[in-house]
């Protein structure tokens, strides 16, 4: 594998949280490869990353400043990439796009024309819409990442969005097998597709807490305040819950757009007492929170797996998740957690209810599978593994 060359593009620079890619790009270096990270704009505040990293042009500026940044592309697709940025312009046309279409492709594309690669791997399903062609014309292979989001959720919002792309030659990284079978639905081939998990760092989030019951059960989300998370379905269960007399703190942790809207609802719900917003935390501090609660929810509409519920079940926590999209892989139904049916806030009282009246010993079944189930397949050098054999392939 030594010196293979992988292109990644991202829309920004992963911050320091965003563990999926920086462990993805420490193990493809440890294990010989080069990797360079394209971005549509460097929002990150590092002055050194992990690899090289290529910012596009920005072209939302000032008409002078716009047309100096124009210039220079231009000039560069002359005289730097002549022949990547000709191939780029006939494949476009051999889609059938107008010329003024090519144009801006083969301007705005120029930052990823100008490296040898072997691979030009796109992070999200949507970075590679406009893009379909910018691998062949340098000569690369092609992958693309779903997650989830860019999968369910991208076509709706941008009809068709991923015709062009599903046509051509490219190998795709989702998170679970449900989302393999949903992209073979689009007539993808089986063997184009690869199924690689999240991952965590399993020594970090190790199992260490008193299980001892207690009278008010701490509950916990980490999550971004977004509608797909569920979270007003999550509120309206535990009211129900407070209605039959359980005792409980829900703690949420997070940002996001849906905060005011949900702080409405937890005081039309009457649960102020029982639910506290902490906004967004660093690592060790999500972990003392892991650390003080007995159960964990993930009640999502929809979710590519989720690193959080794989953190809470390492850390032994009871886990409650949907069944949205990869869930319902990440825990095992009366086995490692439980999985409920999305948009039920009843069933899922009733779940929460299960779960807190269940025996100790019962329970510590149910957390020992799921720890060892965490320890043995989610841990971060089988992912690393996996993204090499990727590669590999």
């Amino acid at each position: 594998m030594k010196n293979k060359h992988i292109g990644l593009v991202l829309s920004n620079v992963p911050g320091y949280s965003e563990t999926f890619f920086r462990n993805k790009i420490k193990g493809l270096q440890e294990n010989g490869f080069k990797v360079v990270l394209f971005v549509n704009e460097n929002q990150s505040q590092q002055t050194r990353f992990l690899c090289d990293v290529i910012v596009a042009p920005n072209f939302n500026l000032n008409p002078f400043g716009k047309f100096l940044n124009v210039f220079r592309v231009l000039i560069k697709a002359c005289f730097a990439t002549p022949k990547e940025s000709y191939r780029l312009y006939v494949l476009d046309k051999k889609d059938g796009l107008p010329f003024k279409t090519r144009l801006k492709r083969v301007l705005a594309n120029q930052f990823l024309l100008s490296q040898k690669l072997d691979w030009l791997h796109y992070g999200f399903g949507m970075l590679a819409v406009d893009r379909e062609n910018v691998a062949e014309a340098i000569g690369a292979n092609m992958a693309v990442s779903f997650r989830g989001f860019d999968l369910y959720l991208s076509p709706l919002k941008h009809n068709n969005c991923y015709i062009n792309l599903f046509s051509k030659r490219v190998k795709y990284h989702v998170l679970s097998e449900e989302m393999k079978e949903d992209l073979k639905a689009y007539s993808v081939l089986e063997s184009k597709i690869k199924v690689i998990t999240p991952a965590i760092d399993v020594h970090y989030f190790d199992y260490n807490r008193n299980t001892n019951k207690s009278e008010i059960v701490n509950i916990l989300t980490v999550a971004r305040l977004h509608w797909k998370k569920g979270i007003e379905y999550t509120l309206e269960a535990l009211y129900y819950l407070k209605q039959e007399g359980v005792k409980f703190h829900y703690t949420i942790v997070g940002e996001g757009i849906e905060l005011e809207r949900l702080k409405f609802a937890v005081h039309q719900l009457d649960l102020i007492d029982e639910v506290t917003f902490k906004g967004k935390l660093p690592h060790n501090e999500v972990k003392k929170q892991l650390q003080q609660s007995q159960i964990y929810l993930q009640y999502s509409i929809q979710e590519g797996f989720c690193n959080a519920v794989l953190e809470a079940q390492a850390m032994g926590l009871m886990c409650v998740v949907s069944n949205a999209e990869g869930l319902s892989e990440n825990v095992l139904h009366n086995r490692t957690g439980w999985v409920v049916p999305k948009r039920n806030p009843r069933a899922l009282k009733d779940t929460i209810k299960t779960v807190i009246e269940m025996s100790l010993d019962d329970q510590n079944k149910i957390r020992e599978k799921a720890i060892s189930r965490v320890k043995n397949e989610f841990h971060i050098l089988k992912q690393q593994n996996d993204f090499v054999e990727f590669y590999s392939e």
